[in-house]
């Protein structure tokens, strides 16, 4: 068996962030948090598994990637999107009022094109740390929030840096309609660049997963009196879970629904950053240094356990209510970072 395991770290330059909540309880955990980000990362996956999927990637080269993250909208306005199959790891983060935005990881594929780009939030900070400095592409900020990211360990590809790489398309709202290539993005990445660390602990092959039997998922992101309601139901001849979002499948640009190995709910508390969008709603920020309840599933179960990272350099941990790790089925994998309370499972 190979292990891969995810980091999903916290550091926002100057902010201390305090530990996150539990599925079914919404008391914060406390812990003792960190502002300091170390020199160095876990070391990238060895042999012929790609690091963030654990599947089979006998091409040397690619394995050897650095990570790229794409800031991929998430508003009705931007679906559907283009690149959200191709990504090895998507993390859903709440930005502002109900609306998420897609944190999405490439590294073994690719995908011409990918978008719509959007803005970056002070949550990606926590994301990039860990990721072995990856290339990094959005569309913008606010000045608070590009100080942060011009102070992180990550290769800054907007297009103020990589202009010749973006275009606008036709048929979406000027906000919405901002794409990339992610072949034109990995070929600015530094001769010296590194693949990411392994993200996650995978099962060995023809191992079954631990677990109860689970036939889907219900999560909720909530913001005054508004919703946007995600679903996932298991497809046993698949062995992927299919998403939905407010009530319709989630689809991608070519029509194939997003359909993961894995997800994974990691119930984090959201704080006010301070900041407002132009409708007023608040801006949130993911607090990730901590500990806190976490739902696994994968192979057609749920495992209810913990995720715990006392320091923005460690590894997050998901682990059953014996302290073991969960091991996930190799492929792609979807982080929802849940406020308390937002899930129930089916």
């Amino acid at each position: 068996m190979r292990s891969r395991r995810l980091a999903l770290p916290l550091l926002t330059a100057c902010v201390v962030l305090a530990a996150c909540g539990g599925g079914g309880d919404k008391k914060a955990a406390t812990t003792t948090p960190t502002t300091k980000v170390p020199a160095t990362s876990p070391p990238p996956a060895t042999g012929d598994l790609a690091p963030l999927t654990g599947l089979p990637q006998p091409d040397a080269a690619r394995r050897a990637r650095p990570a790229l993250v794409v800031k991929i909208d998430n508003a009705p306005k931007g679906r559907p999107q283009s690149g959200i199959n191709q990504a090895d790891v998507v993390i859903v983060e709440k930005v502002e009022g109900h609306i998420t935005r897609l944190f999405t990881i490439f590294q073994t594929n690719d995908s011409d094109p990918v978008g719509p780009v959007r803005s970056a939030r002070s949550t990606d900070i926590a994301l990039v740390a860990p990721l072995n400095r990856p290339l990094f592409a959005y569309a913008g900020t606010n000045a608070a929030f590009q100080a942060l990211i011009d102070a992180a360990p990550l290769v800054n590809l907007s297009p103020n840096k990589a202009a010749g790489d973006y275009n606008r398309r036709s048929g979406k709202p000027q906000t919405y309609n901002l794409y990339s290539k992610t072949s034109a993005l990995f070929a600015r990445a530094a001769p010296d660049a590194k693949a990411p660390p392994a993200l996650f602990t995978y099962r060995g092959a023809g191992v079954a997963g631990a677990g109860d039997a689970a036939a889907g998922l219900h999560v909720e992101y909530q913001f005054g009196g508004r919703a946007t309601k995600v679903d996932y139901a298991w497809d046993a001849g698949s062995g992927t879970w299919k998403r939905s979002q407010d009530g319709t499948p989630f689809n991608d640009e070519a029509g194939v629904q997003a359909a993961p190995k894995n997800v994974v709910v990691q119930f984090v508390t959201y704080k006010d950053t301070g900041q407002r969008d132009r409708s007023g709603a608040v801006v949130d920020e993911a607090q990730l240094i901590g500990t806190g309840d976490a739902w696994i599933f994968t192979d057609g179960k749920i495992t209810k356990g913990k995720w715990s990272k006392p320091t923005a350099a460690a590894v997050t941990a998901y682990t059953d209510a014996a302290g073991k790790p969960v091991g996930l089925t190799p492929g792609v994998t979807w982080v929802e970072l849940a406020p308390p309370g937002a899930a129930q499972s089916k």
